[in-house]
């Protein structure tokens, strides 16, 4: 009995505890994902991030998207890597804060490594965003000059990642400063920036400010740590980009022209990763086979072999289907087979047109499960005989013992090839009996 349940068990497929703990560890995985991400989710929705910068670009015909990893991308399709810097330390492990006064103070957003930036910068062209904002002006959403990061560290990035000589970030001690930029249509347009911040320095041609009040401009980077000798462009004040500064002024429009002009038909890619997802498709080793030497046996004369394996499949799979199909759920429980060999022995004679012996075995049946619905399981196999069912009917039904009697005399008298219409007569006699004596029990 215990082997049978725990086939049965096993059979039902995996157990509740089962699928519970399968639950409980997807749960955490799903919430380890959500704390990792929910920094840079909530950083790039916020005033700091450059979300809008994205959505604005897309509804003007500008191929652009943000990304976050996950994949290697082909570098040849990429116009513009805008890589926006939220490390004001490159190549220091930030501290985390020990409380909430910490939190908006802090200036780091997450860690950046120096060499990542020389080799993106090394195989696209790359724009890099100046960091500006503390921590605090994403979770208040206020912009207020206690939350500017510390210039000097500003200064330190640019003297790592530029050549040439020193470098020096400033800001305007005007609330709002604006900066004339012409377009490539001709246009004059006007950027509003709120403490507008600038860097002078180095050997870099201002595309927007002056030689010593650069917003931004084209720098060489440091031939020691890059290939070759990149240039990158240097935006010294993020508010042009981010979702703060977008509104203010003709910054939309100007951002839109400058990046345009930059990406050209290619694809522009906003970098919130930290690592080197680009690949040189060049540079990939080939290999010695393909797909293609694969179609190969594809081909004639393996083109005929594969069609008639694939028919004669079809064929059998369309037979085994008909002949078997499914399981009927109806026939596997308690006395199943019982009921099947029943069933089969009643067809079986019908089809031989022994309709005689079929009744004959029915009777006998019709009486067993009349015992059975009269005394219950527990006495049915006593009663179930025609000689105890017929002395229980002369006790307690005299005037339809003696008509159930001769009924089943006729009924055992009949020959075995009967007219199927007379069985069914004698059969409809049996039953108007066995119903009177059930409904006068």
């Amino acid at each position: 009995m215990s082997d049978t349940t725990s086939t049965s068990e096993e059979r039902q497929g995996p157990r509740i505890e089962t699928l519970i703990i399968a639950a409980i560890c997807f749960l955490a995985v799903l919430a380890a994902w959500w704390l990792l991400s929910g920094r840079q989710q909530s950083l790039r929705a916020s005033p700091a991030g450059l979300d809008g910068l994205q959505v604005w670009l897309s509804s003007n015909g500008v191929s652009a998207q943000n990304f976050s990893g996950g994949w290697l991308m082909d570098q040849n399709s990429v116009g513009l890597l805008v890589l926006p810097l939220y490390d004001t330390r490159l190549d220091e492990d930030r501290i985390a804060p020990a409380n909430k006064e910490e939190l908006l103070q802090q200036q780091d957003e997450f860690d950046l490594e120096s060499a990542q930036i020389f080799e993106k910068a090394s195989k696209v062209p790359t724009m890099l965003v100046l960091p500006k904002w503390r921590t605090g002006m994403r979770l208040t959403s206020r912009v207020h000059s206690v939350l500017l990061v510390e210039q000097d560290r500003l200064s330190a990035i640019l003297g790592k990642l530029l050549e040439g000589g020193d470098y020096e970030v400033s800001r305007d001690s005007e609330p709002f400063t604006e900066f004339s930029y012409t377009s490539s249509d001709g246009d004059t347009r006007w950027m509003e920036i709120y403490s507008a911040q600038t860097f002078k320095g180095g050997n870099c041609t201002p595309i927007i400010g002056t030689q010593d009040d650069m917003l931004l401009a084209e720098c060489h980077m440091d031939r020691s740590q890059a290939d070759g000798d990149p240039t990158v462009l240097v935006l010294a004040d993020p508010d042009l980009l981010n979702n703060h500064g977008l509104r203010l002024g003709d910054n939309a429009t100007v951002a839109l022209d400058v990046l345009r002009t930059r990406a050209g038909d290619h694809n522009l890619v906003i970098d919130y990763t930290q690592s080197v997802w680009l690949r040189d498709p060049a540079n990939q080793p080939k290999r010695e086979r393909t797909w293609s030497d694969l179609l190969r046996f594809f081909e004639q004369p393996f083109l005929t072999l594969w069609i008639s394996a694939g028919l004669i499949l079809a064929l059998a799979l369309w037979r085994a289907a008909l002949r078997y199909g499914p399981i009927r759920s109806g026939l596997s429980g308690p006395g199943a087979s019982k009921s099947l060999a029943i069933r089969a022995r009643a067809r079986l004679m019908r089809l031989s047109g022994q309709d005689g012996a079929l009744a004959s075995e029915y009777a006998s049946a019709r009486i067993a499960a009349k015992a059975e619905a009269l005394f219950g399981a527990a006495h049915a196999r006593y009663y179930s005989s025609e000689d105890e069912f017929l002395k229980y009917a002369d006790r307690r039904h005299p005037d339809e013992a003696e008509r159930l009697r001769a009924i089943l005399n006729e009924i055992r008298m009949l020959p075995v090839y009967l007219p199927a219409s007379e069985a069914i007569h004698q059969i409809d006699e049996l039953e108007q009996v066995l119903e009177q004596i059930t409904h006068d029990a």
